[in-house]
């Protein structure tokens, strides 16, 4: 016999009861369309560093690379599409929502609050952004992580505006289905707390492990605050605020100092 879930709706009303056989289904299905692939991938490539002659601080892990070398038009329009083809699991999120009658408000990723969004996710940025930079440095001078090369385009018109658009881009797709839909779908399949944040943490990390073992440790410590902080704000506004400026930071602050300063690593 089947067990049913009922979720419930922004205004408090009951929404439509889904079988946990599909509810498991469904969540394995969107991790393997996205996230859940992407940890798969980085395992293998963690793979072939270490298999790799040399240490893993002389092998690079480049974020934004050029998709078409020496043709800029063409190289944008593939930018482009890798931008927009990476959010289409963040639309069958919100479509699968919708068909709960909660839609994307149900996990806080709407406009409500976005002045207090921006500003929350404005202090979790300097918190954690700094931090992450030191933690950085200090795991890759110790080899266990690769140089992380946030970005490697051209020197064209378009480069800090997709710069900005692809970390606007990881921290909605991040944010959207590790924290708020991952969470949600967890707590209803009778998950504990604790065992759904350590499943949000360790998916956040492995899918950094191609940059190495600091890029895994690193990002596994981000999954478990910002999962704190989601359960005591009900919101991935503030996280995906917080997210998209860390990146922009590290993505356009790199092609602004690479090369310029001395304690910035470089491929």
């Amino acid at each position: 016999m089947e067990v049913y879930v009922r979720g419930e709706q922004p205004d408090g009303t009951a929404a439509p009861s889904l079988e946990r056989r599909t509810l498991r289904s469904e969540t394995l299905l969107v991790l393997a369309l996205s996230l859940g692939a992407s940890a798969v991938s980085s395992l293998i490539s963690f793979i072939g560093s270490i298999t790799k002659p040399g240490a893993l601080k002389n092998q690079a892990a480049t974020l934004v690379a050029s998709q078409a070398p020496g043709r800029p038009w063409l190289d944008l329009a593939w930018q482009l599409f890798g931008i927009a083809t990476a959010l289409v699991p963040v639309a069958l999120v919100a479509h699968l929502l919708a068909r709960e009658r909660v839609g994307m408000p149900a996990i806080g990723f709407d406009l409500r609050k976005p002045r207090w969004d921006l500003g929350a996710g404005t202090v979790v940025a300097a918190a954690i952004g700094g931090t992450g930079l030191a933690f950085y440095l200090v795991v890759r001078a110790a080899g266990a992580n690769l140089t992380v090369v946030p970005e490697s385009l051209p020197n064209v018109w378009w480069k800090i505006p997709v710069l900005i658009l692809s970390a606007v881009q990881n921290a909605v797709l991040e944010e959207v289905i590790v924290v708020g839909y991952l969470l949600r779908r967890l707590g209803q399949l009778g998950w504990s707390p604790t065992a759904a944040l350590a499943t949000s943490a360790v998916l956040r990390g492995s899918y950094h492990l191609y940059q190495g073992i600091g890029g895994l440790l690193g990002n596994m410590a981000m999954g478990v605050v910002f999962v704190l902080l989601y359960r005591r704000w009900g919101r991935v506004g503030p996280l995906v605020a917080a997210h998209a400026l860390i990146d922009i930071v590290a993505f356009v602050g790199y092609a602004l100092l690479a090369g310029k300063v001395g304690w910035l690593p470089t491929a």
